[in-house]
C-alpha cells in the first residue's frame, strides 16, 4: 500500500497538533499564564508582572485579587504604597470598588527594597508610577532572587504622556496586563484619566474629586470641566 496516504495522515495529526498546542497557550495567557508561572517557579526564578491602565480601570482590584490567591495559597505576601497615596487609607491598598488590603506605606524604592523579608514569595506594589525610577533596580533584584513582583500603576498622566517609571517596568516585566474603563461622556472604553481641576502639577493625588475616566476622543491633554450628571 502506498506510504503517501499514511504519511498525509500523520501530517494531519501534527498539524492538529500544533494547532492544539497553539490554542493551549492562548487559553494559558487567558487563564493569566498560571502553567508558565508554575514553570518558571520550579525553576527556582521570579518573575515580574505589570498591571497598567487608566483610573478608575480596576488595577488596583486586580492586584487585591491576585495577592489574595496568592495568600489562599498559603504563600508569604508583603505588599508596598507609597506613603504620598493616602487617599481611602494610609496602611491598605485600596480600589475605588471598596476593596483593601494592609499594606506597608514606603517613601522610595530603597525603603521597599530593605523591608522585604528573605522569606517572602510574593510582592505586591501599587500605585508604581508614585515611585522613583529606583524601583526598576529594585523589582528586577527580587525577581533575580525568586520572587512573584506584581506592579499596578497608571501608565500615563493627566497629559496622555508616559508616566514613568511605568514605561520601565513594562519593559521589564514577564507578563502584562492592560485594564480599561469607561468612559464617563460616551460610554467607550476609557485609556485615559482626565483631570478635572486646575492644576499643571504631574502628580495631583486624587480620585473621582479630581479625576474621571474618558476614551480617547473625549479626552483632552489638559484640566477639564467634569462631566455632569
Amino acid at each position: 500500500m502506498p506510504r503517501g496516504p499514511d504519511f498525509g495522515l500523520r501530517g494531519f495529526f501534527f498539524i492538529i497538533k500544533i494547532f492544539a498546542k497553539r490554542q493551549l497557550i492562548m487559553i494559558e495567557g487567558y487563564f493569566d499564564d498560571t502553567e508558565e508561572r508554575r514553570r518558571v517557579r520550579q525553576n527556582g526564578t521570579g518573575w515580574i508582572e505589570v498591571i497598567v491602565g487608566s483610573m478608575f480601570s480596576g488595577k488596583s482590584e486586580e492586584l487585591i485579587r491576585r495577592l489574595t490567591r496568592a495568600r489562599i495559597a498559603r504563600q508569604k505576601v508583603q505588599v508596598f504604597k507609597p506613603k504620598i497615596d493616602a487617599r481611602y487609607s494610609r496602611e491598605e491598598i485600596a480600589s475605588h470598588s471598596g476593596q483593601t488590603h494592609t499594606s506597608l506605606p514606603v517613601t522610595t524604592a530603597a525603603e521597599l527594597l530593605a523591608q522585604v523579608e528573605p522569606d517572602t514569595e510574593v510582592v505586591g506594589i501599587d500605585e508604581g508610577q508614585f515611585f522613583d525610577m529606583e524601583i526598576v533596580e529594585a523589582v528586577n533584584r527580587l525577581a533575580a532572587g525568586g520572587k512573584r513582583v506584581i506592579v499596578a500603576g497608571l501608565d500615563q498622566d493627566y497629559t496622555g504622556k508616559p508616566f514613568e517609571p511605568m514605561p520601565q517596568l513594562l519593559c521589564v516585566a514577564e507578563f502584562i496586563t492592560k485594564t480599561h474603563a469607561i468612559c464617563v461622556k460616551c460610554g467607550s472604553t476609557a485609556n485615559y484619566s482626565q483631570r478635572t481641576v486646575e492644576s499643571e502639577a504631574r502628580v495631583e493625588v486624587g480620585a473621582a474629586d479630581k479625576y474621571e475616566a474618558r476614551c480617547r476622543k473625549c479626552f483632552v491633554p489638559h484640566a477639564d470641566a467634569p462631566t455632569e450628571g
